[in-house]
């Protein structure tokens, strides 16, 4: 990207190539804008952030140590504010992703009203929030530059030459706070070509990396809940391959496809697979299918299906709903399957949708994975549909337990009890829960851990006791000590919240159209003042 007085130069030639025509164009100030408006469209950015994420997905491939994470986000202002904390903490953004959830569509941005995770929102609002996401994130770059250029601006009347030279390193070598989003488009909203022509709207918006889950478009499932139903692999494929066309066409080759399996938890198909040999992809598929061995014709009833299967007649079991039914214990033979075919059909990542957060459990898939596929690395969901606290204080007791060690004073059916919290089990279950995207990362190949739904319960807590609190005994100061006070020890910007909803920002844009005639809300009366 051109620095500052590079921007500045071409454009005091383009102004001087108008013949007086632009004379009131500062190139000053339109140079201004272009640094402050880095990214021209959604393609662009997604442009920008795959090579950022194929980046970080070999650097993990050399350390496992360089994971990456992201919060799952469900408006443009919850991912800004995210990514303005990180580098407010951390000083950079790298391996900080966002998240965007389905789920979250489904139950905050749908016209509908709150859903469940079943496919029912308009898939609009899905690119619409990768788009409104961005936006937001632009505008944390604005106002970040924004806030640099009036210090140039105040250090060069002041004659501070150093000063003025450290704040133009500053915007050159600024930081964006544009990072990669994996949005998730569930099932592919219909066939290959809904899937198809969804994905190229959510990388027009921006989306470098896609996640798109092996259940039925129509009967889709949250991936924690029951009557979850996969697709046969060629099924599946088609839309892996939907996708990819999607970022080829748009010109975005470094795209990254996530291919969730949620067959740990489904039980369920809706269709028998096609198979042309023994020992074929779909004959693998049917081997799995749950049925009563058949000896002739006459145990076949009306509408009875029959395959054959290890070279044996078997009458397939099928719900009412006309659904087929897997073999019991099989799920984990199935995401194996799952996995390996969707890496070697295009899949850049994977997902296993699993019912508890064990790295065992999770390696024991991917060390079987990785004999075909060395390089497979997974996104997780570190989902708050767990219970963390409950999961790691059983495998904690589990564990104790194995090696003979006296758990008598736990109740294992009661390890959510308070009173096991400062317990050296508590102290211990923590210290896991600490370590698990760590250990994950290093044991299980996890590559990139996210929490599907932080902002929803955050918003959720946050609220209930700003209520109980204002609308009770506290009042005023409920909102006072709670929020606002906290903000200005904690130097969050949002306490001025005149600035960064761009109030400053668009002062300094009057100021550049109208000149000395500008009307500027931020005067001596302006109340943000009262915040320093």
């Amino acid at each position: 990207m051109a620095t500052f007085q590079e921007q500045l130069k071409t454009l005091t030639q383009l102004r001087e190539g108008q013949r007086g025509k632009w004379d009131n164009i500062t190139p000053e100030h339109a140079a201004r804008l272009r640094v402050q408006n880095r990214f021209q469209s959604g393609l662009d950015i997604a442009r920008y952030t795959a090579r950022i994420m194929r980046e970080d997905m070999a650097a993990y491939d050399g350390d496992t140590a360089k994971y990456t994470q992201s919060l799952g986000c469900w408006h443009g202002f919850i991912g800004q504010q995210k990514m303005i904390s990180i580098k407010k903490h951390f000083g950079e953004t790298k391996g900080r992703y966002l998240y965007l959830s389905g789920w979250m569509v489904a139950a905050l941005r749908s016209e509908f009203g709150p859903l469940p995770d079943q496919s029912m929102h308009e898939k609009t609002s899905v690119p619409a929030l990768i788009e409104e996401l961005y936006t937001f994130l632009r505008q944390a770059d604005s106002w970040e530059l924004n806030h640099l250029f009036r210090d140039l601006e105040a250090a060069r009347e002041a004659g501070d030459s150093a000063r003025v030279a450290e704040l133009e390193g500053q915007i050159d070598n600024h930081e964006t706070h544009v990072v990669p989003i994996i949005a998730d488009i569930d099932a592919g909203f219909g066939n290959a070509e809904a899937t198809y022509l969804l994905a190229k709207k959510m990388i027009e918006a921006g989306a470098c990396c896609l996640q798109i889950e092996n259940q039925v478009s129509d009967e889709k499932q949250c991936g924690h809940q029951a009557g979850k139903v996969t697709v046969p692999h060629e099924d599946f494929i088609a839309k892996l391959n939907a996708v990819r066309y999607a970022f080829l066409e748009l010109g975005v080759e470094d795209g990254v496809i996530v291919a969730r399996t949620d067959s740990l938890g489904a039980g369920l198909t809706q269709k028998i697979a096609v198979s042309h040999a023994p020992g074929d992809l779909g004959d693998q598929y049917n081997a799995f299918l749950d049925g009563d061995e058949i000896a002739s014709a006459d145990d076949i009833a009306n509408g009875d299906v029959v395959i054959k299967q290890d070279g044996k007649l078997v009458k397939v079991k099928r719900l009412a709903s006309g659904l087929y039914q897997f073999k019991p214990d099989t799920g984990e033979d199935r995401v194996v399957l799952d996995c390996i075919t969707s890496l070697q059909n295009g899949a850049d990542l994977l997902w296993i949708e699993t019912e508890k957060p064990h790295v065992g459990q999770i390696k024991g898939m991917v060390d079987r994975v990785r004999e075909v596929c060395p390089d497979a690395k997974l996104v997780y969901n570190n989902s708050p549909s767990f219970n963390w606290t409950l999961n790691f204080r059983q495998q904690v007791f589990d564990a104790w337990e194995a090696e003979g060690r006296d758990v008598s004073a736990y109740d294992r059916a009661d390890l959510m009890n308070a009173e096991y919290d400062a317990t050296e089990l508590g102290r211990q279950a923590d210290e896991w829960t600490q370590n698990f995207q760590r250990d994950a990362a290093r044991e299980a190949g996890i590559f990139h851990h996210l929490i599907t739904l932080p902002t929803y319960h955050t918003a959720a807590l946050s609220t209930d006791n700003l209520a109980k609190g204002y609308f009770g005994q506290e009042g005023m100061l409920a909102y006072v000590a709670g929020v606002q006070r906290r903000e200005i020890r904690e130097g969050i910007a949002t306490v001025k919240h005149q600035d960064m909803a761009g109030s400053n920002i668009g002062d300094d844009h009057k100021e550049f159209f109208h000149g000395e005639a500008a009307l500027k809300a931020g005067g001596k009366d302006n109340t943000m003042n009262q915040f320093g």
